[in-house]
């Protein structure tokens, strides 16, 4: 396979091969759409279940309605779904050998990690897009200007396509079941130890110092003061500077795996 490099028409060359490979990817959703639609209906569920079940039982810390605080929370925790899946269709492109067809290809190893982060990215935000409109109906509000609550979606997909390159490069070097089950039982921890449910406030010391540093809690931190909603931190550093890590985590998360998912696709084996 052909090794671009990435410089000047290297790189239109490497971005139009994705495309190419991102296409194909979103047939395969639009030929079976039972995957992406339980996706949205299972994130639909959880902000139905956690804003009405639960939500009468919980305060905000500094005030403020639990829905309002609640929903870009969500919309963080959701860019987390999924990741399992996309480990899943890149150990099965693989197995099938598919992947090695595609590398028989004159196309540069980043073309094709990129082109099923493009097919990801494009569901998420499909389906950033649904949870928007299902708060909207239960009552969640933007109450800052446009500007501010664009910047919210571009954070949050920022973290998408961040924690996107974890799930290729697990794909790419963890090919069998019990990896993707291992993702997905360690998906719901990390979920969880966040601030998208409750204020790391109103956790124990330790628990809520984990939670603050989780890179969901910056991003849903972010979202929630663009979106003009609670944050229910009443202090704190992360309360202080939530824009700054909800820029920083993913990148440094786009640093470590994307480089790594690509060397991890030149030295695959089928």
């Amino acid at each position: 396979m052909t090794d671009v490099t990435y410089t000047g028409t290297g790189l239109i060359k490497a971005l139009r091969d994705g495309w190419i490979i991102t296409q194909r990817d979103l047939l395969h959703w639009v030929r079976q759409p039972a995957t992406p639609i339980f996706g949205v209906m299972f994130s639909i569920m959880l902000l139905l279940m956690f804003g009405f079940l639960f939500g009468g039982a919980i305060e905000v810390p500094g005030g403020g309605s639990y829905i309002q605080f609640l929903l870009p929370g969500m919309l963080a925790l959701t860019m987390m779904f999924g990741l399992d899946e996309t480990m899943t269709a890149i150990s099965s492109d693989a197995k099938k050998g598919i992947t090695s067809r595609f590398r028989s290809l004159p196309i540069g190893s980043t073309a094709v990690v990129l082109g099923r982060s493009g097919a990801d990215m494009a569901y998420s935000a499909l389906n950033l897009g649904v949870l928007v409109v299902g708060g909207l109906l239960i009552g969640w509000r933007i109450t800052s200007d446009l500007g501010s609550a664009a910047l919210a979606v571009v954070l949050l997909l920022w973290l998408r396509f961040a924690l996107l390159w974890v799930g290729i490069f697990l794909g790419l070097t963890l090919r069998n079941a019990g990896a993707t089950t291992a993702v997905q039982v360690l998906i719901w921890p990390l979920g969880f130890l966040s601030n998208v449910f409750v204020a790391p406030e109103t956790m124990p010391g330790w628990l809520g110092a984990a939670a603050q540093w989780n890179p969901i809690s910056a991003t849903a931190t972010a979202a929630r003061e663009l979106f003009g909603n609670p944050t229910g931190a009443t202090g704190g550093w992360l309360a202080d500077h939530a824009l700054t890590m909800a820029l920083l985590w993913p990148l440094a998360i786009t640093a470590i795996f994307l480089p790594l998912s690509a060397r991890a696709y030149r030295k695959l084996r089928s």
